[in-house]
């Protein structure tokens, strides 16, 4: 089945400011877009919006038609979600923190243990998470989103904090999930990861969206120079 993401014409208001203006995206089965854009470009917002905490002013969100604000439960259900930063429990362990979020998508203890050896988290399996470097807690958020193999996949930076050998891992997982269909979308600040995975890499700018870059995927080194050179202007 070929999973849709349609965005059109979302707004965003808080009291009197504006914080996305007209937004429309969208993507199929295999796609990743990845936003781009300096601090209060709007990237979170959108984001957030994208992964149901939050309502937009204007316009429609779907997957596959299904409405966020019509069929929440519905929407939400084929999504997996990757917030910037750790907020849960402390003291869960790193397989209670999985086994966790495992239980509400009703995933089997082989599917945790698996996404443990696939992030290297097999020494620390029963540390609690206060002890995790910053690198495992985002190896671990990004184990958490891709749990229950979700059809609609929405990270807010998900490479921060990552070493070079673990984001080497992160293009190739990611690259592993668009061939088996899934839609990514995530925001990032490092274009060589940008230039690998993404089909469309969008720049935003206090809430527009300003420019689109396709990826041919010819020459990802000519083509991260190229976004590189954009990201400095904005």
């Amino acid at each position: 089945m070929i999973t849709n993401l349609s965005v059109e014409h979302v707004v965003k208001k808080f009291k009197k400011k504006t914080a996305l203006h007209p937004i429309s995206l969208s993507a199929s089965s295999g796609e990743c877009i990845v936003l781009c854009g300096g601090n209060g470009a709007g990237k979170s917002t959108l984001l957030h919006i994208l992964a149901g905490f939050s309502k937009p002013s204007e316009g429609t969100v779907k997957i596959n038609d299904i409405n966020f604000i019509t069929e929440r439960k519905k929407y939400v259900s084929l999504l997996g979600y990757m917030p910037d930063e750790y907020h849960a429990g402390q003291q869960l362990t790193v397989k209670e923190f999985l086994s966790f979020y495992g239980s509400f998508r009703n995933v089997p203890l082989e599917r945790v243990n698996e996404i443990i050896q696939l992030l290297g988290l097999e020494e620390k399996q029963n540390e609690e998470v206060k002890h995790l470097s910053k690198g495992m807690r985002q190896r671990l958020l990004f184990g958490q989103a891709i749990l229950g193999k979700p059809k609609v996949l929405v990270m807010d930076e998900p490479t921060n904090g990552l070493d070079p050998f673990w984001i080497n891992v992160f293009i190739e997982i990611v690259k592993s999930l668009k061939e088996n269909g899934t839609v990514i979308i995530f925001s990032t600040h490092m274009m060589d990861v940008a230039a690998e995975v993404g089909n469309q890499i969008l720049f935003m700018e206090e809430g527009h969206l300003i420019k689109t870059f396709e990826n041919d995927y010819k020459d990802s080194k000519t083509f991260t120079l190229e976004l590189l050179s954009y990201f400095r202007k904005v």
